[in-house]
């Protein structure tokens, strides 16, 4: 008797999902020495943001963010960097990642797991909290984008090329709609003509890539019923046309969402940097 496959634990499956195991490691690692650190830290004497324990995690946070915001530095120097061998890009992408997950922790063990007094530093903490949170977020997006339109999807799509795809696509239906009886030509024109005008972005997409596109082209098998054999042909290529620009607004959303994430996120970390290095002048200058 053949023995059961166990299933693979939790932290399997973690170290499954993940680009570099050994970067989780460390960083699960670091993060326990942090903490531990803390507690210790915490029963010798009060942490606060302007004593030796509260400056040490701050500084140290500071790097961190500083190294993490280096990875933007490296993507546009691409070919500098391998001239100079500054190492491959994904090293600098998983320290952009831990590093700068492990900077968040670190703030909030300079300022005693304390809220901010002050405007400078509210700030700072709202910045910090939030790009990380959206690192991680982008780096969810990344995966999930590609994997559910791989998935789901018959065609692949250069965002940049969306606005002449569509244009293609009008233009073969206006053609083919010509040679159409009346029932096709009327269906096309209360149901796809405005759908097949532009780009049509819809939030169902990010639900369920699927299903939002079968249940519109249903409409399609009501007219078939009714129509002989040569406007079944017709009606058939003009069902692909209008599912072929379905993918694409399908596309157009998802991409859009992962283009969104980086104008938000890219921005208010360079914002934060900035931040960083007035809140250290301030603290050394003071």
């Amino acid at each position: 008797m053949a023995a059961k496959k166990s299933k693979p634990t939790l932290w399997a499956r973690i170290e499954k999902s993940v680009e570099s195991p050994r970067w989780l490691w460390t960083f699960v690692i670091a993060t326990a020495v942090c903490l531990l650190a803390y507690l210790l830290n915490a029963v010798i004497a009060e942490i606060q943001p302007y004593n030796w324990w509260g400056l040490t995690y701050g500084t140290l946070a500071s790097l961190l963010m500083g190294g993490a915001g280096l990875y933007a530095v490296r993507r546009r120097m691409t070919k500098t960097a391998l001239q100079r061998r500054f190492g491959k890009a994904q090293p600098w992408l998983q320290f952009h990642l831990y590093g700068g997950t492990l900077a968040l922790l670190l703030t909030f063990m300079h300022s005693g797991f304390k809220l901010p007094t002050g405007v400078l530093t509210w700030w700072l903490w709202i910045l910090t909290i939030y790009v990380t949170l959206s690192g991680i977020l982008g780096v969810l997006l990344q995966k999930w984008i590609p994997k559910i339109l791989a998935s789901g999807l018959a065609m692949e799509v250069v965002y940049e090329r969306i606005p002449e795809l569509i244009d293609e696509i009008r233009g073969k239906c206006d053609k083919l709609i010509q040679t159409c009886a009346d029932p096709v030509k009327d269906f096309y024109r209360k149901n796809l003509a405005i759908a097949l005008a532009t780009v049509q972005p819809r939030w169902i997409y990010c639900v369920d890539i699927t299903g939002g596109i079968q249940s519109r082209v249903k409409q399609f098998d009501y007219l078939r019923r009714f129509l002989p054999a040569d406007e079944k042909d017709k009606l058939d290529r003009l069902e692909t046309y209008y599912r072929t620009k379905l993918e694409i607004d399908a596309h157009y959303t998802l991409q859009t969402a992962l283009r969104w994430w980086m104008y938000t996120h890219v921005p208010l970390s360079l914002v934060l940097l900035i931040l960083i290095v007035f809140h250290l002048f301030a603290v050394l200058y003071y």
